[in-house]
């Protein structure tokens, strides 16, 4: 088997991206991820297997799913509504065959770099005229270092794209290295300037990525790569001034040429944790800031002459 034909789980690949990179771009997502934000809106690239989803709003309560699964993990309660019992539920997809509404899905599907590369070079000639490419993200990308080294090298000496990696930068620095070396760009979303506070909110320490963004700094940037770190700005969260400046005092000391994006939290994944009966721990009470709150964010960081997107 050569290099080209190593599996990595994927949870989606989305096309004609204008985010996430320059020009138009094919995404990856990788599924698997160390950490746990309490804010995460791709919770289905958490977990590193395969996940049912239900999206009941569009059930039609045909119950063919429930005739269909072979582990009988689909029940219907007193009241009609369907439930998956999670503990039965192998993820055969069996459920997602026979659903005419698309209701049922699976996240996450095994695929060859030849098969991720098919689909992005279909749209090959977007990507020349944008300076557009493939990123990869997650989850976590560099759970899977190898699937994506070989998947971004190929990208580059086979078809000439840009490629950019996005990550948290939760991973050995051996990793970081091998990985992030073979990249255009580096999106690195830090989380949490604060490494107590990271804790909280991620379940991880920032100790690791602090240092791994330094070491991008120091090794991976001087080849002529790209760094912008991005924060999703959370309210009440990780939006405090103090905290913003201490960030400003951080990005100052990796030098010129770190660029930082400050992005709005939003709510676009709750109802994925439905479909996977798991609790959003923010659906209640946190709203998604304003722009004028971003802006008056980023005026901070300007202030301290800190280059803001």
């Amino acid at each position: 088997m050569n290099g080209r034909d190593s599996m990595g789980l994927v949870f989606n690949i989305q096309r004609y991206s204008v985010h996430d990179g320059p020009g138009i771009r094919t995404l990856v997502f990788m599924k698997g991820c160390p950490m746990r934000c309490l804010w995460c809106c791709n919770p289905e690239g958490q977990n590193p297997y395969p996940e049912m989803a239900y999206f009941e709003s569009l059930c039609s309560r045909c119950r063919k799913c429930v005739a269909a699964c072979p582990k009988k993990a689909i029940t219907v309660s007193e009241d009609g509504q369907l439930r998956t019992l999670r503990e039965l539920c192998d993820n055969c997809g069996q459920c997602v065959v026979v659903c005419p509404r698309q209701a049922r899905r699976v996240f996450g599907k095994y695929y060859t770099v030849n098969e991720v590369l098919e689909i992005a070079k279909k749209d090959m000639a977007f990507y020349r005229r944008s300076g557009g490419g493939i990123t990869v993200g997650g989850g976590e990308p560099l759970s899977q270092p190898d699937f994506v080294r070989e998947l971004l090298e190929s990208a580059k000496e086979q078809y000439g794209l840009h490629t950019a990696v996005e990550t948290s930068g939760y991973a050995e620095p051996d990793v970081i290295e091998r990985v992030l070396g073979s990249v255009d760009l580096v999106l690195f979303d830090l989380k949490h300037i604060d490494p107590h506070k990271h804790l909280k909110l991620t379940g991880m320490s920032n100790d690791l990525i602090l240092r791994n963004i330094r070491l991008v700094v120091n090794r991976i940037v001087p080849e002529k790569k790209e760094l912008l770190i991005r924060v999703t700005v959370v309210p009440s969260l990780n939006d405090d001034v103090d905290d913003l400046l201490c960030f400003a005092e951080f990005v100052k000391s990796l030098g010129e040429g770190v660029r930082v994006e400050l992005l709005p939290y939003h709510e676009f994944g709750v109802a994925k944790y439905r479909a996977l009966d798991r609790r959003y721990f923010l659906e209640a009470g946190i709203q998604p800031p304003s722009g004028e709150y971003m802006e008056a964010l980023r005026d901070i960081l300007r202030r301290k002459d800190v280059p803001t997107l």
